[in-house]
Parts: structure tokens; sequence; C-alpha cells
């Protein structure tokens, strides 16, 4: 038993059980359908993209642009639905080897700082973090943001450790997948923690020697500056909305009622450290409990103190923790925005726990694999159950595939009463209508075959005494029932 116990710890068993974290992944986001608001927003922007051929302006609605956001993701999310079909799994693969792409990255840093060892470690711990793994399989521009910066900040670090071919333009290229993923705040969280690094370890003369800064800069510019005067050309008033709105006004105003595509998640300042902790689950809980449990001892300060003086751990902290330190002065943040710097937390949190997770012992080895199968495992059982159970989910999903295999069912037919959430849009195809109150029964009454109206819970007494019960219920959802209006048989 212990043999058996020990054997997934062996480099070999550690590659073994990355790929089966990531296979978990791959399983529940392609059983599990897209619950509102952001995923099923996001990838009905890419389906128009890709229904369109519109590569330079994504859209909101088909007539409604989206200035949220530079279009990579979108362009990624369009090309694997031009490839795979418009289905979920390929609105999510793209940000699924997003993903693969960053923790490659980390393996990469984790094998030059320390050890294939560490490598696989911290490998782990990033892929069982509850961020990464949700973002792993979800349709979200962040990991094409976190994999630009990863790249950018890991070429940077390479590069000044003498490796200049091909890390010193890598990390130009990190930035320009950066400003297309997400615009300016890449330059921020590139240039905040790799300006501090730099400083702090004295680097900034090897930094400077080792990267092609006006090739690389033109390199930047020759790959984002086109989409951007394209953008703005096509849609006059982009450039006003995305740079000053979305990265000036979002962040300093925590009421902020700008954002015309949803609404701003105000959130008290200083609340992105709470969400580090969930971000982070159950890594950064057990890496704060292992540095209370050092300062509480003159021996634990000691070696914090010496940690603190090598040049690795100083970037690993400083690229861990940027993005919660720039987004502690933000009212409006999601989780989220702390991805790009979990990398560096994976393989900070590795380095500080290696005597637990290098452990010969039963007890010990058992509790590494308890904390790296917590969050796949609990997050894929819950998938599962969702999938086997769709009805539980905010979703347009399983109200739209009930109507389909009804008779006469079709989504031409289907109209939301009052609002339409963006699954019903995008698993619609953009088929389904929004109706008013004031507009229902004046269609119901002129309906000469039957008619699908999905409605709030709330609704669905008024509706029923309104259209003189000629409804049947077809579907009960968490959002939606499903009601079938059968118009009156002409004598």
């Amino acid at each position: 038993m212990p043999d058996s116990i020990r054997r997934p710890t062996s480099g070999f068993g550690l590659f073994w059980l990355l790929c089966a974290i990531l296979g978990l992944r791959l399983l529940t986001m392609t059983v599990l359908p897209m619950s509102d608001t952001t995923e099923p927003r996001y990838a009905e922007t890419a389906r128009l993209m890709a229904e369109r051929g519109d590569w330079i302006t994504p859209w909101f609605t088909p007539e409604i642009p989206f200035w949220g956001k530079p279009p990579l993701s979108f362009w990624a999310q369009a090309a694997s639905l031009k490839l795979f079909g418009v289905h979920d799994f390929a609105a999510r693969l793209p940000s699924w080897l997003a993903m693969i792409g960053i923790l490659w990255l980390t393996l990469r840093l984790a094998r030059q700082q320390g050890s294939e060892r560490l490598a696989w470690w911290s490998g782990l711990v990033l892929a069982s973090m509850a961020l990464p793994f949700v973002s792993a399989g979800a349709v979200l521009t962040d990991p094409f943001l976190a994999f630009g910066t990863t790249l950018s900040l890991v070429s940077l670090a390479l590069a000044v450790r003498g490796r200049p071919i091909p890390w010193g333009w890598l990390f130009f290229v990190g930035l320009a997948i950066g400003l297309l993923a997400k615009g300016p705040l890449a330059l921020v969280l590139v240039g905040l923690p790799g300006s501090i690094w730099l400083l702090c370890s004295g680097s900034w003369r090897r930094a400077l020697a080792a990267l092609p800064w006006k090739g690389g800069s033109l390199l930047v510019a020759a790959l984002v500056l086109p989409w951007y005067v394209a953008a703005e050309l096509k849609t006059p008033g982009f450039l006003d909305y995305f740079l000053v709105g979305e990265h000036f006004r979002r962040f300093v105003d925590p009421g902020w009622a700008g954002d015309l595509y949803g609404n701003a998640h105000h959130q008290p300042y200083g609340t992105i450290w709470l969400f580090l902790l969930w971000a982070s689950f159950p890594w950064g809980i057990a890496g704060l409990a292992l540095l209370v449990h050092r300062l509480c001892s003159q021996t634990g300060r000691a070696r914090l103190r010496e940690a603190l003086a090598d040049e690795d751990v100083r970037l690993l902290l400083v690229a861990g923790l940027a993005p919660a330190v720039f987004f502690s002065v933000a009212g409006n943040i999601l989780w989220t925005y702390l991805l790009p710097g979990l990398p560096f937390l994976a393989i900070l949190i590795a380095r500080g726990l290696q005597p637990l997770l290098d452990a010969t012992s039963v007890r010990r080895t058992a509790l590494a694999l308890a904390l790296v199968l917590a969050v796949p495992l609990t997050l894929s059982a819950a998938g599962v159950h969702l999938a086997l159970h769709p009805y539980k989910l905010k979703s347009a999903a399983p109200l739209i595939a009930a109507l389909e295999i009804l008779p006469g069912g079709s989504v031409e037919r289907l109209y939301y009463l009052d609002d339409m959430p963006f699954s019903a849009r995008y698993y619609s195809r953009d088929a389904a209508r929004r109706i008013k109150r004031t507009d229902l029964l004046p269609m119901l009454a002129q309906a000469t075959e039957p008619l699908f109206v999905a409605v709030r819970r709330r609704d669905q007494e008024w509706l029923e005494q309104a259209a003189a019960h000629r409804l049947t219920v077809r579907f009960r959802g968490a959002q939606h029932i499903l009601l079938q209006y059968n118009p009156p048989t002409p004598h």
C-alpha cells in the first residue's frame, strides 16, 4: 500500500497526474452547457464573427459593436467554431490550449530556477488551483491575457539569465499577445513586476543588453497597431470607450455607469485579496499557513530572509502579487483578473512546500495528493452532475434542447418575455426573439400556428390567464419556463 501511494509522486507519476487534471477539464468543458452570463456572451460574439467573416470588429449583437475587449480571444474562438462547428467544445478549446501554453511556461521557468521535480509540482499546483482549472475550459479573454503576460515575464527572466535568443524576442511577442487580448493592461501587468524585479535585483543593465528593444518595439507596433487603427476607422468611438472608459474610468470610479455591455462589478477596495485566496484555492491557503508558521519561529524568519535575498524568489513574489496590488485600488473587479499572477505564485508555493511535496511518508504524500485533487475532482463531479441535470443550470441550453424535440418546435418560433439571456442568443443561433409584454398578447391573438414563450416563474400565472389558458408547460428550468401557445382551431 505505501508503495502504491508513493508512486504518483515520481517524475513520471507527476506527469500523468497533470495529464489527468487536464483531461478532467477537457471532459467537463465538453459535456457542461454554458451558463449565463459571461461565457455565452463571449461565445455569441465569437459565433457572430465566424458567421459574418468580420475579423476586425467583434459584435455584441448583429447591430451593436463590442468595444469592451480586443479581438484575440474572439479570433481564436471564431476560428475554432469555423473548424469544428458551433458547439461548446469548439468555443472553449482555445482557452484550454492557452492554459496548456501557460503551464508549459510555468514548467520552463520552474525548471530553470530549480529542478525537474520542482517544475512538475509547480505545474500541478497551478493546474489544480480553482481559477486556472475553471479558466482552462471557459470562454474567457483572461487565459489569453495571462498567456501573453506569462510569456513576457518568463522571457524576461530567461533572457536576463543569458538566453537572449529566442526569449528576448518572445518578451515582445508576449506584449503583443496581451495588447490584442485585453489591451494596455498587459503593459501594466508586465511592466510593474518586471521593473520592480530588475531594480531590486540590479539586473536592469543585463535586461537592457539582453532584450532587442528597438526591433522588439517595432515588432509590437507591427502586430498591434493595424488592428487598433482599423477598429477605430470601422466603428468610430472605439478608442475613447476602450482606452479611457475600460482602462481608466472602470477602475477609478466604483460607480461607473458607462459600461455598454453589462453591469459594473463593484466591490469594496481590497476585496481582490480575498479573491486571491479563492482563485488560488487550496494552495493559496496552504502557502499562507506556511508563511504564518515560519513567521512564528526564529528559524523560520531566518529562512524567509534568506529566501527574499534570492533573485528568483523576488521575481516570483512581485510577478505573483502584481495583479492583486494593482487591483487593490480598483472598485470594479472580478476574480479572473488575478489569473496572470498565479503561474508565479504556483512556483513560489511549490518551492515553499517542497518538504511536503517531496515527502516519503505515506501521510504527507496523501496530503499532497489531496491538495492536488481537491479542486479538479470536486468541480468535475459538480460539472458532471449538472450535465446530467441541466435544468438546474442558469442556461437556455436545456430549454432549447427540449423545444427542438417537440412537434413543430423551432427556435424561430421562440420568444422570451421582456428579457432574453445571452445563452438563448447563443444556443438559438440568434434566432430566438425578445418580446415586450405589451406586444406579446396581440401577437398570440393573431397566431395561426403554435408559438413558444419562455417566461420567468413570476410571469407564468399572468400569461396563462391572459392567454385564456391556451398554454402548455413544456419545460421548467432554473431561469425560465417554456410554454407552448396553441391557437384556437378555426371553425
